[in-house]
């Protein structure tokens, strides 16, 4: 175990793609636990987040990105420019390809955008969702993405079944450079649980909204807080921009928000490992995505500027 220290790795992994790609699958699969929140739907991701890998050999820092989108608010310029961070700053990149269908013109920029960085070799491409695709469709579609980033190391993973996870880890281990450890052993994400678990609920509200409305929720966690019988009790808000839209939320007879705080508590009990007790409210916020005082609170600082 001679020169062990100096042998150690570390550094930043940027997860980055188009929206629905997998990242915050991905990123759940690689940590062995849910810390981000998960929907079909595309953008369920708005800020980057922390997934802290430590062995004894390496500390691997995912940062799970949101996708790239047209910038039509503050809100839509805060995502971009939390993709555009990652992009730059990370050591090593992994661009994720949804090869169940073929890239697209979004691919294209955001490839683009890859192609930018100054460290090449610190990008790899990372085709996912190799369970859904029929394999003659996959083959086709691997070579548009490969078209996009013809210098990158490519590898086919499966983020919902595990498949190509472990070897994933070795090729970024083998890109990672020496370096310290970021953070303590035993940490494995930056986010408060409080902040995850609002994400969770989103996530689930998401999954269960039809239409556009999804995207005109945001949720904030007001209390989380273990009682004496040891069950988690977390109050969180459900923020929608129109009054009209509160009972579409709510539900006939209250079943939607039933719904989707059972779905909820069902990710935070898997996340903190104990019994949820979930008590979720419905509030209207007119105009938040344009509000920088009310993206500050819900954990977008900086979307403002």
């Amino acid at each position: 175990m001679e020169n062990a220290e100096q042998q150690f790795k570390s550094g930043f992994i940027a997860l980055v793609g188009k929206p629905n790609a997998g990242k915050s699958t991905l990123l759940n699969a690689l940590m062995g636990q849910p810390i981000a929140g998960v929907s079909f739907r595309p953008q369920t991701t708005r800020r980057r987040q922390l997934g802290i890998l430590t062995s004894d050999r390496y500390q691997m820092i995912f940062i799970d990105t949101p996708g790239l989108n047209d910038a039509k608010d503050r809100l839509s310029r805060f995502i971009n420019n939390e993709v555009t961070f990652a992009l730059q700053d990370a050591d090593i990149l992994l661009y994720l390809a949804d090869v169940s269908k073929p890239a697209d013109s979004l691919d294209q920029q955001l490839t683009e955008a890859v192609k930018s960085r100054q460290n090449q070799d610190g990008v790899l491409l990372v085709y996912n969702k190799t369970d859904i695709a029929d394999p003659a469709q996959i083959q086709k579609n691997k070579a548009s993405f490969q078209a996009l980033l013809a210098e990158a190391k490519t590898i086919e993973v499966s983020a919902k079944t595990g498949k190509g996870l472990a070897k994933l880890i070795e090729l970024i281990e083998e890109r990672l450079p020496e370096g310290p450890e970021y953070y303590p052993v035993d940490q494995i994400t930056e986010d408060f649980e409080k902040d995850i678990a609002a994400e969770m609920i989103r996530a689930a509200a998401m999954a269960n909204l039809d239409d556009e409305l999804p995207y005109s929720i945001a949720t904030l966690v007001d209390e989380y807080k273990e009682r004496d019988n040891q069950v988690l009790y977390i109050h969180g808000t459900i923020f929608v921009e129109r009054e009209a839209q509160k009972p579409i939320v709510i539900g006939r007879k209250g079943a939607m928000i039933r719904k989707i705080s059972t779905d909820a508590r069902f990710a935070i009990e898997e996340m903190a490992g104990q019994k949820v007790f979930l008590d979720l409210q419905v509030k209207t916020q007119k105009d938040w995505k344009n509000d920088a005082a009310f993206l500050k609170r819900v954990g977008l600082a900086g979307a403002g500027e």
